[in-house]
């Protein structure tokens, strides 16, 4: 009977012809291991949430792709729940009947403030990603927001653009990452001797939600009141690639040429952006990394290795990548 277990359980040191023999007879009696009880005997289901606010946001379902793959190698399996930006959605991971199908959970919150995620820390192991909540109340893992906005607005000056809107969130919105990515973006005007104009900086929309603003309808929107200024910008940084997917639209439906009339960069480099026409010029935040450093994060949580220790901040990389929206047939060359 021991040597069975060890079959089941996969342990290591069985000799080859041993297993062999125990697994065909495993597959006649098409038998099948009782998970529940195996998660009680060793403390653990392994099974762990990925909790984002837009399930189908491109962003977050490409980020799921990398989290799944990467649990998968080792013997994880990923719980993707949607919690549509809702606190009691995001609380239920930590108190409600799916916290007892999880060992731990790898959060983008929206819902949630940072008092409360630091009175859920130590319930369950946890890894916050995206910067709304990033005051060390937990594991954290995000790219260096300011330094991707400032990267991708130089990169509009680099290529002789003077008036570079924004499209995004206002300056004082709540959301951390669009205030980043705005102080990025002014950084970048600084250094060039600019000073920014306000009225080149649009909200995406007037959505309930500050997710739902950057999309490619708020950036849509966004773009046709900038075009109706007495001075319409010559390029646009948008916070996200939806938003510029939408000024492209928008660009496109009256009558501009896009870069040579105005130049689009976003961030995130979604799939959807290698096949628009023009195709985007982007900030390509590393998402395998992302995904990877947060799965080690809380497996070492899991399995109890992190002690007394701080929550730790870990920046992923980024890096600017050039295409049509910018550099025009050059960069299709």
């Amino acid at each position: 009977m021991r040597t069975v277990s060890n079959v089941v359980n996969d342990y290591p040191y069985v000799a080859e012809e041993t297993r062999a023999r125990v697994q065909r007879a495993l597959d006649e009696l098409d038998y099948r291991p009782n998970l529940a009880a195996r998660s009680l005997r060793i403390g653990r289901t392994d099974v762990i949430a990925l909790a984002v606010p837009v399930v189908d946001a491109p962003y977050f379902a490409e980020l799921a792709r990398e989290l799944v793959n990467a649990a998968a190698s080792r013997s994880y399996t990923v719980l993707i729940e949607h919690t549509a930006s809702s606190a009691q959605r995001e609380r239920q991971l930590f108190f409600g009947a799916a916290s007892q199908l999880i060992d731990g959970v790898i959060l983008s919150p929206a819902g949630l403030t940072a008092d409360e995620v630091r009175g859920l820390f130590g319930r369950k192991p946890l890894v916050l990603l995206g910067e709304r909540i990033s005051d060390h109340v937990a594991d954290h893992v995000a790219i260096d927001n300011v330094a991707a906005a400032r990267t991708a607005t130089a990169h509009l000056l680099q290529i002789g653009r003077r008036r570079i809107a924004a499209i995004g969130c206002k300056p004082n919105s709540d959301s951390v990452a669009s205030r980043l990515r705005y102080a990025g973006y002014e950084a970048a005007l600084r250094e060039a001797g600019r000073s920014v104009e306000k009225s080149l900086v649009q909200a995406s929309s007037v959505a309930r939600d500050r997710e739902a603003a950057l999309d490619r309808h708020g950036g849509a929107l966004a773009m046709e009141r900038l075009l109706v200024l007495d001075s319409p910008p010559d390029a646009v940084f948008c916070y996200n690639d939806l938003a510029a997917l939408g000024a492209i639209r928008t660009l496109a439906s009256r009558g501009f040429r896009v870069p040579e009339d105005v130049a689009v960069v976003g961030i995130d480099d979604i799939e959807e952006g290698h096949f628009s026409v023009p195709t985007l010029t982007t900030i390509s935040p590393n998402k395998r990394q992302i995904a990877e450093i947060a799965l080690e994060l809380l497996i070492a949580q899991i399995q109890g290795a992190v002690g007394e220790r701080q929550p730790q901040e870990v920046d992923a990389s980024f890096e600017l990548i050039v295409r049509e929206s910018t550099a025009g047939r050059a960069a299709a060359r």
